[in-house]
């Protein structure tokens, strides 16, 4: 328990001081006008307060993956609690803040525009691909997710295929419809459902004392999986995840002033790990060993989700958590389609005033989406660990860019950036999935990569110096026709 509630204290201080850091070490400016009010359009440029935009965003970037990672990573016991913690200060909420902030400054540009601009030409077509499919694979497995925990909640009683259909169409809307008419309506209240439900299984551990393991190093995996890389792919959201690059900048067309960056950006990130501290925690202090292996291998991480909400709520708490867990990946999937609209939107230039424009986008998506549901692509998600962190490289990468550039202190983002580097190229070296090769092979493959990369890094940024690269947009004094 000491362990836990430690946890907690570093994650209130980390946002205190190493936030302030990241933010003073970005330089935000109070008096600059945000993309909200500069290209305002009524569609996705439109200025929220903040209570709006921190709810938007926490829970754009929640999903089940604070949630069903932390379950899976309470495998190899405590050490999960020093990730989350040491992941999200250091890595993850420098991400987000660095992102959402880089995004503000650049009219409010996804990250394949921000690749294309800081890392180079051929790096924007590349990302803009991997970005497009890793949203409509999330957007997807966001439709099936929730609808069969709904199905289960319901016993069965509801068809699966209307609940489907109810969940595509409220995707459909909220994908084209202006960011404020539904999103900005109906996030309060799904907000309220996901802090319910976490409130409540934390407030439970800590009154009924539940035997919450303290910080070991052992690797307690039943299978002796190696903690380095597995443990920071498994848990991704609640620590780092590449994801939220493509989330944040939907907000950073929302923000109304760049002072409040380390709240909604930083803070929200903090929260999420915050989230994945309880569910890690409930897994630990519930089950162990083989017991939570045994479970997950049966009815997968929802089981666990079930099981605690339950047993640390009883039938009427328990059913509200279960309901904030289905909420969660409902509140991502929306805007996984919505993000993916806006970046071939502006890969291509297309302006999406009229709401046909919207549709001609946004129809394929949601067509490829079907068909995906259709099919059995349990191979495709089995790379979405790989595939969601390498995005939190790129996006690590473009804010050191950025940061050198500046002239500020790059470190605090190039250093996550190069750890991350190694640990996903160890992962596709080793795994199965990947090149299958020892690990030890793979630990020295992935150390050569990773010092070719910053290489690489500085041999960019020596180019982009010298080209006079003007790292912020400057908005025309017109912004109501520029948004035309």
């Amino acid at each position: 328990m000491i362990t836990f509630l430690l946890s907690f204290v570093l994650l209130l201080i980390g946002y205190s001081t190493y936030g302030k850091v990241v933010e003073r070490v970005f330089g935000v400016k109070d008096s600059r006008p945000t993309p909200a009010y500069a290209m305002k359009d009524g569609i996705d440029y439109v200025p929220m307060n903040n209570k709006k935009n921190s709810l938007i965003q926490l829970l754009n970037i929640a999903g089940v993956g604070p949630i069903f990672g932390p379950i899976m990573g309470a495998l190899y016991g405590p050490v999960a609690f020093v990730w989350i913690v040491i992941g999200a200060i250091f890595a993850g909420a420098v991400h987000d803040y660095l992102t959402g902030m880089i995004s503000i400054r650049n009219r409010g540009a996804h990250i394949p525009e921000l690749a294309g601009k800081f890392l180079g030409t051929f790096s924007k077509h590349i990302v803009n691909v991997f970005s497009i499919l890793l949203l409509i694979l999330v957007g997807t497995v966001f439709i099936t997710s929730p609808a069969a925990l709904i199905n289960d909640l319901a016993n069965g009683t509801i068809p699966l295929t209307i609940i489907i259909f109810a969940i595509f169409v409220y995707y459909i809307l909220s994908t084209i419809l202006p960011i404020d008419k539904i999103i900005g309506r109906i996030y309060p209240i799904f907000g309220a459902f996901l802090i319910i439900s976490a409130v409540g299984v934390g407030a439970m551990l800590v009154v009924t004392g539940a035997p919450i393991p303290e910080l070991t190093f052992t690797n307690m995996h039943p299978d002796n999986i190696p903690i380095f890389p597995l443990l920071f792919l498994t848990i991704s959201c609640g620590a780092l995840s590449g994801f939220h690059a493509t989330q944040s900048p939907i907000i950073s067309r929302t923000l109304q002033n760049e002072k409040s960056g380390r709240k909604i950006f930083y803070g929200m990130m903090i929260a999420e790990a915050a989230i994945a501290m309880i569910w890690a925690a409930a897994a630990m202090s519930l089950f162990d060993g083989r017991d939570l292996n045994s479970i997950i291998n049966s009815g997968g991480p929802a089981a666990i989700v079930s099981e605690v909400s339950t047993l640390m709520l009883g039938a009427i708490g328990g059913t509200l958590a279960i309901i904030g867990v289905i909420i969660l990946p409902i509140t991502s999937g929306d805007t996984a389609f919505r993000s993916a609209r806006m970046i071939i939107a502006d890969y291509l230039n297309f302006s999406q005033i009229k709401l046909p424009n919207r549709l001609i986008i946004a129809a394929p998506l949601f067509v490829i989406a079907f068909i995906l549901t259709k099919i059995d692509f349990t191979l495709l998600w089995r790379y979405f660990s790989w595939a969601n962190q390498s995005t939190a490289v790129i996006a690590l990468w473009i804010a050191s860019m950025y940061l050198i550039v500046k002239g500020a202190n790059h470190w605090i983002s190039t250093i996550p950036a190069l750890f991350m580097t190694m640990a996903t190229t160890t992962y596709i070296m080793n795994a199965p999935i990947g090149f299958n090769l020892p690990i030890t092979v793979s630990y020295i493959i992935a150390f050569a990569v990773s010092i070719i990369f910053l290489f690489l890094f500085f041999k960019k940024a020596k180019q982009n110096i010298a080209s006079g690269l003007e790292i912020d947009y400057t908005h025309p004094k017109s912004p109501n026709q520029a948004a035309g």
